[in-house]
């Protein structure tokens, strides 16, 4: 049988077309190579072609190994409509009827300002206490309950804010769910309800809220406006326990999604958050937020450890992320 025999007795550079076309000729010609000595290949460069790419939705790698099952996001419309469902199915006349601004929407809101003081007041970045006492804990839900009845109360939801709640359905509701789910002939008024009761029963994992306000320039305190009303996001917070699981980059992703369909003609967002945080910062920055400005005279409140509310110096820092409209669906989403 013919042999092919090494053509070179020492290692040589070969360009890879040629040694592909010697391999394809034997392969044709059903002619075995006998072992030849080393030969290094030259690979020529191959540029390939670029393609413009919004980034991706970006979740900590927590989120992928440990998601968060039912995890749901639930905004302050959604529990007027509940009421108001509630206030239109009430067939008792004699029945008093509910304002929007009493009931579920106030329990829900306070529920709000209690978990975030537990969120983000206790062991806050900075030195704070790691248990609030009695004192702290009722100041803080007081003055937390009522700046978040002037940020996301009633009077400002047709167009000023909105306050966004991802919440957890517990194991127990899942199951009756399901229940209702194969019960066929279940009136339509007993499902709305129990939507209404599971939105009220669930447990919550973060929050936040945007709002439309006036963007300072240079410091928190500043005279001079950057915007005059401006989509402003604030009072994010994630459970401890739930940290570090894409809760916030959802939580985000949510508020950008509003602003971008309720407020059209707005095409950015801003937030204010301090330095020292630094795992929020570079969540922000990773998200697409850029710094506009840092405010090194500022004050933030601190609970002690010795039981009082403290106003201590800290840096705020001012980001923007500017905001695209989305064009399509799923990946196509990422096309710009």
């Amino acid at each position: 049988m013919t042999r092919l025999q090494p053509l070179f007795s020492h290692p040589q550079t070969i360009n890879i077309k040629t040694f592909l076309l010697v391999l394809l000729l034997a392969s044709i010609l059903q002619v075995p190579i006998s072992t030849a000595p080393p030969i290094r290949l030259v690979v020529e460069a191959w540029v390939p072609p670029t393609l413009t790419l919004a980034p991706p939705p970006t979740f900590g790698l927590a989120s992928f190994l440990f998601p968060v099952r039912s995890a749901k996001v639930v905004t302050s419309s959604d529990l007027l409509l509940m009421e108001e469902s509630k206030n239109k199915n009430n067939k008792n006349p004699a029945a008093p009827v509910v304002s929007s601004s009493s009931l579920l929407y106030q329990t829900e809101l306070a529920k709000a300002s209690d978990f975030f003081v537990d969120a983000f007041w206790t062991a806050k970045v900075g030195g704070g206490t790691n248990q609030l006492s009695d004192s702290q804990r009722k100041e803080l839900q007081r003055s937390q309950l009522a700046e978040f009845r002037k940020r996301y109360g009633p009077n400002r939801l047709v167009q000023k804010s909105q306050f966004f709640m991802v919440r957890q359905q517990q194991q127990q509701q899942q199951q009756q769910q399901q229940q209702q789910q194969q019960q066929q002939q279940q009136q339509q008024q007993q499902q709305q309800q129990q939507r209404d009761a599971n939105a009220v029963n669930d447990a919550i994992l973060a929050c936040a809220g945007i709002e439309l306000d006036a963007i300072r320039n240079g410091s928190v305190s500043s005279p001079v406006l950057l915007e005059r009303s401006a989509p402003l996001m604030s009072n994010l917070a994630v459970a401890r326990s739930y940290r570090r699981r894409g809760l916030a980059e959802l939580l985000v992703q949510a508020v950008e999604d509003y602003v971008c369909e309720t407020w059209p003609d707005q095409d950015a967002c801003y937030l204010l958050v301090e330095a020292r945080n630094r795992g929020a910062v570079k969540l922000y920055q990773k998200l697409g937020y850029q710094t506009l400005w840092s405010d090194d005279q500022a004050q933030t409140l601190l609970p002690q450890r010795s039981g009082e509310l403290a106003m201590v110096p800290t840096v705020i820092v001012c980001m923007k992320k500017k905001l695209r409209k989305k064009r399509g669906k799923g990946i196509f989403s990422w096309f710009r």
